[in-house]
């Protein structure tokens, strides 16, 4: 079969996006996730009654309540959310133990088990995103202490804990500083984060004053990966005039004549506009701040 290539003056466009949100226990992770666009909980952790604006959950008790999960069952939802993604991988890992036992041992998995583990978690994520939605995925977080640093960590086990930093377009921490909740999605030296959209730090609001305040934090990270797909789609087609243009200049005069529009472009041709020059036996005379044949400077 053909290879179907993309070419990169075609936009690829952003529809849906996976969020991973983590704190500690308590702070508000669920009912932040509520405020997202028509959600679906996954309530692996036995703890969706205590958000005060809960909607639509699906209680897990064990691993055998969701592997029937077809798209069917995610289509009138637009925002599927699994709380917490830890939880999840217990849940999970007792099922492997479960239909083979050599695969753990007193509920550890082992070397195999773990392989096991983030091939059916990324083959489970993957069947969320291909129902076309929008994934958030909780997680607790947990410090580590290094040091005098203590770094915050996803409190998620083994190899999979890697799939979710992957997988995730953005990544947010929600922590109590001043007394206020605060959403911050920028990394920092002590903490993981991903931030596309280039928030600031923001107050989390309660749920009754902006009760789609997730749903407009994840519309804007799309809007801004969109933009960030235009930009270097435009960026490419100048890059690809320039060359052009650049292939049709021969003398020292020709390089001189755009030399006062190349300045204002960016590095990339700007190189490209100096390499061809360069190619051509021309050199940039910083007395004249022209370019100049190699013979005329010697």
């Amino acid at each position: 079969m053909a290879l179907k290539i993309t070419s990169a003056s075609e936009p690829i466009p952003v529809n849906r996006i996976t969020m991973a949100l983590y704190g500690p226990p308590g702070v508000g992770k669920t009912t932040l996730a509520f405020t997202a666009d028509k959600p679906l909980l996954f309530d692996f952790d036995s703890g969706a009654h205590r958000a005060a604006n809960r909607k639509d959950v699906v209680r897990v008790a064990s691993w055998a309540d969701v592997e029937g999960l077809t798209t069917a069952d995610l289509a009138p939802f637009n925002t599927i959310i699994v709380d917490t993604a830890g939880r999840m991988l217990d849940a999970l890992a007792a099922d492997i133990i479960a239909g083979d036992a050599k695969l753990g041992k007193g509920g550890v998995l082992s070397q195999q088990g773990w392989g096991k583990l983030k091939a059916r978690f990324i083959a489970w994520v993957n069947l969320l995103k291909q129902s076309g939605k929008d994934v958030v995925l909780i997680a607790h977080g947990t410090e580590k202490q290094d040091g005098e640093t203590v770094n915050v960590r996803l409190d998620v086990q083994g190899g999979s804990k890697d799939e979710i930093y992957k997988s995730a377009d953005c990544m947010g921490q929600i922590a109590i500083r001043s007394n206020k909740r605060v959403l911050a999605f920028d990394p920092t030296d002590t903490a993981f984060g991903k931030n596309p959209g280039m928030f600031p730090a923001m107050d989390v609001p309660r749920p009754e004053v902006e009760p789609d305040f997730l749903a407009r934090v994840i519309a804007e990270t799309k809007d801004a990966l969109n933009k960030q797909t235009e930009a270097m789609i435009e960026g490419a087609r100048k890059l690809e005039e320039w060359r052009e243009a650049i292939g049709l200049l021969e003398t020292a005069a020709d390089y001189n004549g755009k030399l006062e529009a190349v300045r204002s472009q960016s590095k990339p041709i700007q190189q490209l506009f100096a390499d061809g020059a360069k190619a051509k036996g021309l050199i940039f005379d910083k007395a004249t701040h022209a370019y100049i044949a190699q013979q005329a400077a010697a």
